[in-house]
């Protein structure tokens, strides 16, 4: 791999002219001025006033080098950005959270002393929060979004947490740049929205500036980031890691979480919808289901390489732009996590856990990835700010479960009481205080860096499109189309035509079909120019592990199925459904216009789980409708009823329907397909609830 430096993030400089003047905005008093193409600006400076030559790269042992302490500018700018929300997290700020325990079940012994990788059987504590990232504590579930994946470890060597995404890259490069997309894709400082959104001109056009950025957005348009429920999405660590065994040799590995139920997602139109039905959607799922017994559950796995197989990859491990296709690194399963008590108190703990991904156990280790290296410095920073104290570690949330001394003293919130005289080490007056622990203790990889410092970045990062391109031919073409009508949705939101433009020539180095699919959307009259791109753009084989529809069980597990009655239905045709799809494993919730009861066919009277109007068919997997003829007919004027099956047969699912329930769905001009099937066969209903019906999306709506 070339070792070969840049001092650009190769961007490309011909985007950077036509950037929008400051317009009226005024200059700060004393700022100087530089002309540049477009408009005069103002330096950008340090809050000292010190002009920066590069605000692209942080500053570098070498170009794959460790980010040095020494870096001014990053810290400032970063502890800037950490401390602009009080007390709320800046990201990540709407989660849920859980504890339960992780047990292993293949030893990493010969690559790790990380004891938590090596000791077989043992169930360790941990503390799993799951999040939104652009929105706020107050804001919704489910919006089109990252959702962070965060476990705490509570080990016998110490806390771990391993702080990463539901998708295994992220997009940006570079740690100094986090503060500029964050502050792009947060609602507009001037008119404060929109909120939980990226469909805005300043995301897309921080976007359009970053090439690097390009294989997340694919990742970010697709199905991932409209998740069914946080029981079914994966986990990624993103970065690269060391593990280092007894011997001292260090081993790189990337870790993943992947969800026991399966991937399974939403569309688009139904996420919108839930998100008026039930803002805590995602959040009340968790809750049911360990309230239920029916525990979340992941299997971990880990990618392991050594340096010469990373030497020998058509990209950079050390780029969290870029991820290593199971293909080429196989998976292996080492353990399982198992989420099975909700939190007593959900500020205390799920609001008051704190992670740092600079928290790590021996035997394990940090690689020279320039985005984790400004992680380690940032989680902590933002702690100090958003618990106000040194001694958050003590809260109880956060506070080792092993036993844990220093010499740490004093502190606003002190809550433990240090005894003794001696708060220092070395010292020759206390027999028990404590030491260093040489042998057991944390122990670095011993890797050796040369090369001249600098705000540099590697050559070898350079390749913005190829896996980009890789994730959007692995897909489906269901998933290709949903990924083509996200961008021209987004795009549409965007009011300067020069973003939407350059995003669509972007477009052109992943997938020519894809931008013509999304200019069409955008009604260009004709296709944009591609930007130069920084380095060739790869042929790479598709990778079918990097679908979600192909990945999707055929199972009900963790599903819910509605079943909309009404005065006069069946009582043994809604029993034979709510057994088939129990035993199936789905939740049954029975739909009613009225939750007191309603009365069936044989005069008994039967209590409703939901009622209609606040029970739609967008908070279920699948659905049944069981009527009378004069059901039916008093249904067919309730506009939620007919909101209920349209859209049930719009959002791809499963429809099982009596007599009644047909003159229902012809009432509200609902078509027949395989997925529409009566009640009376009650496996082709379960066989039909366990997916979507992707063959029907092309006769309800249209897609890029």
């Amino acid at each position: 791999m070339s070792k070969k430096t840049t001092t650009s993030n190769s961007r490309n400089r011909k985007q950077e002219k036509r950037s929008a003047p400051y317009g009226d905005s005024k200059i700060a008093a004393g700022g100087e001025l530089h002309q540049i193409a477009g408009g005069e600006h103002p330096a950008l400076t340090t809050n000292q006033g010190v002009a920066l030559s590069d605000d692209q790269n942080s500053l570098k042992a070498n170009s794959r080098g460790p980010t040095l302490l020494e870096d001014f500018i990053l810290r400032e700018k970063i502890h800037h950005f950490d401390h602009e929300r009080i007390p709320e997290r800046i990201v990540h700020a709407r989660a849920t959270g859980a504890h339960g325990f992780f047990e292993l079940t293949a030893s990493l012994k010969q690559y790790t002393t990380a004891r938590i990788l090596t000791e077989v059987g043992v169930k360790t504590p941990v503390f799993t929060r799951i999040s939104t990232v652009a929105g706020g504590a107050g804001s919704v579930d489910t919006p089109r979004d990252v959702r962070g994946f965060a476990v705490k470890f509570y080990t016998k060597e110490g806390n771990w947490d391993l702080v990463g995404n539901n998708i295994p890259v992220f997009f940006i490069q570079d740690a100094i740049k986090f503060p500029d997309l964050i502050h792009a894709v947060k609602m507009e400082p001037d008119r404060g929205f929109p909120q939980s959104a990226s469909a805005h001109d300043t995301f897309w056009d921080f976007i359009s500036l970053s090439p690097e950025s390009m294989h997340m957005v694919m990742w970010i348009m697709s199905d991932r980031t409209l998740p069914r429920s946080l029981r079914m999405i994966e986990g990624f660590g993103i970065h690269s890691f060391r593990l280092i065994n007894d011997a001292g040799k260090s081993t790189f590995v990337k870790f993943h979480w992947r969800p026991k139920l399966g991937l399974q997602s939403t569309i688009w139109d139904e996420a919108v919808k839930i998100c008026g039905a039930d803002q805590d959607f995602h959040r009340r799922d968790m809750f049911e289901a360990i309230q239920a017994g029916n525990f979340p559950e992941w299997e971990f796995a880990v990618q392991l390489f050594t340096q010469a197989q990373a030497d020998k990859f058509p990209f950079d491990h050390l780029d969290a732009t870029k991820l290593i296709p199971e293909e080429l690194v196989p998976l292996q399963v080492i353990g399982r996590m198992v989420l099975n008590r909700w939190p007593n108190n959900f500020f205390a703990e799920t609001e008051q856990v704190a992670y740092c991904p600079s928290h790590v156990v021996p035997g394990i280790d940090f690689s020279n990835d320039p985005l984790l290296q400004g992680r380690l410095f940032s989680y902590l920073d933002t702690q100090l700010s958003r618990l106000g104290s040194p001694n958050f570690h003590q809260l109880p949330i956060n506070a080792p479960k092993c036993p844990f001394s220093n010499h740490q003293r004093d502190g606003h919130m002190q809550m433990a009481q240090p005894m003794g005289r001696v708060a220092y080490e070395p010292n020759s007056i206390s027999a028990t205080s404590p030491r260093e622990a040489s042998a057991e203790g944390f122990h670095s990889a011993a890797v050796t860096e040369t090369g001249e410092k600098g705000r540099i970045r590697a050559e070898s990062f350079a390749d913005h499109y190829s896996q980009a391109r890789q994730f959007y031919r692995s897909q489906n073409n269901y998933e290709q189309a949903h990924i083509a009508s996200a961008l021209v949705f987004e795009l549409s939101k965007v009011e300067h035509m020069h973003i939407r433009e350059a995003m669509v020539g972007h477009l052109r180095h992943i997938e020519e079909s894809l931008a013509n699919r999304v200019a069409a959307g955008l009604g260009f009259v004709k296709l944009p120019d591609a930007p130069v791109a920084a380095a060739p753009v790869r042929k790479m084989a598709p990778s079918p592990a990097l679908q979600l529809i192909g990945k999707m069980k055929d199972t009900l597990q963790g599903r819910a199925v509605g079943i909309l009655i009404a005065d006069g239905s069946d009582g043994a045709a809604i029993k034979k459904i709510k057994t088939a799809a129990t035993k199936a494993g789905a939740t049954v919730k029975i739909v009613a216009a009225k939750v007191g009861g309603t009365k069936l066919a044989d005069g008994s009277m039967l209590a409703a789980d939901g009622q209609l109007a606040g029970t739609p068919s967008v908070l279920f997997d699948a659905v049944a409708i069981i009527l009378s003829s004069e059901g039916a007919k008093a249904l067919s004027m309730e506009g939620a009823a007919i909101d209920f099956v349209r859209d049930a047969f719009g959002h791809l699912k499963a429809i099982a329907v009596d007599s009644g329930g047909q003159a229902l769905l012809k009432t509200a001009n609902v078509g027949q397909d395989a997925g529409v099937v009566s009640t009376g066969d009650k496996d082709a209903f379960i066989a039909a609830a366990k997916t979507r019906q992707w063959e029907r999306e092309k006769s309800v709506r249209s897609l890029a």
